[in-house]
Order: C-alpha cells, then sequence, then structure tokens
C-alpha cells in the first residue's frame, strides 16, 4: 500500500461535460500544480488504475464506456466523481439523454463539488480517494491473512445490503465475458434480494435468477437459504437455494473478486448442499463462457444435462448431481 500512496496511478474519463472539468482536471498534471512531482500518473489502462476519475454526466453513449472501465480496473478501486454533472447531472440532467451522476452505472466514493471543480480541490478528492483507498487495502489484507478462519454461516436479511454489493462487483467479470450488462445479477434490486429472504420463488422451467415467478408467501413453507462466507466480520461470498420436491435449486455462488480462486466458492456450495439434508438431486446454472465456474461444479461432481438460450448473447447451461 504504501506504494500506492506515493504513487497512485488514475484513470480519467470525460463522460459527457462541458470540458469545463475536464481542463480543469487536466489543469492539475500542468507546471502550476504539477501532481506528478507527488508521483500522481495519469494512465489510459484501466488495469493499472487506482482511482477512477469522471467528469461530465452519464449519458446513453457514455454510460457503457464508464462500466466497462470500471469493470476492467483491479481490486480494490476508488471512484472520484468531479463535478456537479458528475454528481447530479448539473445543468444537463433535464436533458432527454442523460442517465444523471456517475453513481447512477456505478458507486462512487468521493464526490468533488464546482462547476467547474477547482484544480485544489480535485487534488483534494484525490487524497481523500487514497485514504479509501488504504482502508479497502488495510481491510483486504486482514481478510487475506484470516483465510483460515472463514466461517460459513447462514445469512439474515440484515446481511442484504452487503450480499448485494458484493454480488454486483463478482459479476462484472462475467459481464466483462459476454459484454452484457443484461445479467440478472447485476440488475437485481435491494428491495427485490431482501424479498428472497421472505418468499420462496416458484420455479417454471428454470432456475432461480434466470425467470422466476412469486408464491403467495402464506403458502410457503420452506425459504430461500442464504448462506455467506465470513471473515473478520466481513462477507467475502455468499450462495442461495431453495428447495422444491426432491430437488434443491442453487444460484449465485459469489466471491468476493479479490479472493477469487481460494476455494471459497467451492466449500460454499458443499455447505449449501449440507442445508438440503432430504433432497435427492441439487441443481446449478452458469452461463456458457463461465470456464471457471464450469469447471468448478464438474469437480463438485455436477454434470450438464441442458443448456437455455437467455439473451442472443449468453446461454444458461444448467448442470445436476445426485446425491451420494
Amino acid at each position: 500500500m504504501a506504494g500506492i500512496k506515493q504513487s497512485p496511478w488514475i484513470l480519467h474519463y470525460d463522460a459527457s461535460s462541458c470540458n469545463g472539468c475536464d481542463i480543469e482536471t487536466l489543469a492539475c498534471l500542468t507546471p502550476v500544480f504539477d501532481v506528478e512531482r507527488l508521483g500522481v500518473i495519469n494512465t489510459g489502462n484501466p488495469k493499472h488504475a487506482d482511482i477512477f476519475l469522471v467528469t461530465g454526466a452519464v449519458n446513453e453513449q457514455s454510460k457503457d464506456v464508464i462500466r466497462n472501465l470500471y469493470r476492467q480496473m483491479p481490486e480494490p478501486k476508488v471512484v472520484v466523481a468531479i463535478g456537479a454533472c458528475a454528481a447530479t447531472g448539473g445543468v444537463f440532467r433535464e436533458c432527454y439523454n442523460i442517465s444523471g451522476g456517475v453513481d447512477s452505472v456505478i458507486p462512487v466514493d468521493v464526490f468533488v463539488p464546482g462547476c467547474a471543480a477547482r484544480p485544489e480541490a480535485i487534488i483534494d478528492g484525490v487524497v481523500r480517494a487514497l485514504a479509501v483507498l488504504e482502508e479497502r487495502q488495510r481491510d483486504t489484507a486482514a481478510a487475506a491473512g484470516s483465510m483460515d478462519q472463514v466461517l460459513y454461516l447462514r445469512a439474515q436479511k440484515s446481511n442484504a445490503p452487503q450480499i448485494l454489493a458484493l454480488q454486483k462487483a463478482a459479476y462484472q467479470s462475467e459481464a466483462g465475458i459476454y459484454g452484457d450488462e443484461g445479467l440478472p445479477a447485476l440488475q437485481q434490486t435491494l428491495e427485490e434480494l431482501e424479498d428472497e429472504f421472505d418468499r420462496r420463488p416458484n420455479r417454471e422451467a428454470s432456475s432461480l435468477g434466470a425467470r422466476e415467478t412469486r408464491k403467495d408467501p402464506e403458502k410457503d413453507r420452506d425459504h430461500v437459504v442464504f448462506l455467506k462466507a465470513v471473515v473478520n466480520g466481513r462477507i467475502i461470498g455468499a450462495v442461495r437455494g431453495y428447495e422444491v420436491d426432491d430437488t434443491a435449486y442453487l444460484s449465485r455462488v459469489i466471491v468476493h473478486p479479490y479472493f477469487q480462486g481460494m476455494g471459497i466458492g467451492r466449500r460454499l456450495t458443499e455447505e449449501i448442499e449440507k442445508a438440503f439434508p432430504g433432497v435427492k438431486r441439487f441443481e446449478i446454472f452458469t452461463g456458457h463462457r463461465n470456464e471457471r465456474n464450469l469447471r468448478q461444479f464438474r469437480k463438485l461432481g455436477y454434470q450438464e444435462f441442458k443448456t437455455e438460450p437467455f439473451t442472443p448473447a449468453i446461454t444458461w447451461i444448467y448442470l445436476q448431481k445426485e446425491r451420494p
């Protein structure tokens, strides 16, 4: 983290501004302010960036670019919205093609006010972003050093905001595989997720997350079961499932990007299977290009038995396993 603090790499993108904030951001690099002498580097490669600076309101053309750049940045990362337009849409917010501020498409950590924002304010925003980045790096490092203390527990409705944030972070990589933000996991709202804690979906020709309907909650005996992987009080993974007849339908095995490849997803799948001791069969699905998921499920004994188109770019692959 010391290296990042001494030399943070910044990615700057101008969404659709009047160029006022854009020029002031570039002014930070000029000899008057010369932030490069402090180690701040402006990079054009999102895979090398620590901080994402966005100027201007988000419109129909720029929102997909912003999501794509954000998705390519490694964890941990921080987003800074510069100026009134990046915060709320500014004077352009009533325009027909304006979606709003940057937080309408990606999470924002620091807002820099102004129209246009002054270079001093922008530099202060970067300093605040470094503090956020340092905290996230510290928390992540502490969690990584305690992997032998991961707890796999039943999640509660109060965990819904953390699980949803984790879900959106985990599914960014899959959206990148297909170039499609229409994945149900990315479109789910907090209200919909909280509803899953209260009511059980009725499966009709598809698993949870592809197509779902709702049953009368008064007739439901079993609710969706949520499990979470927790280390040092932080949720770093989750999975959910529900039972219909003799089958348990599992979905959304999610792990924080920083902790992927450490066996947490495999353990979550094994633990959710134990939550349904009376079923004879397990079913799960994933996208056809997600080789990591397919490889993991096959190692756990799942076998493909059907496919189902979801969008022109995405086909669900369904896998099943009989209880030994």
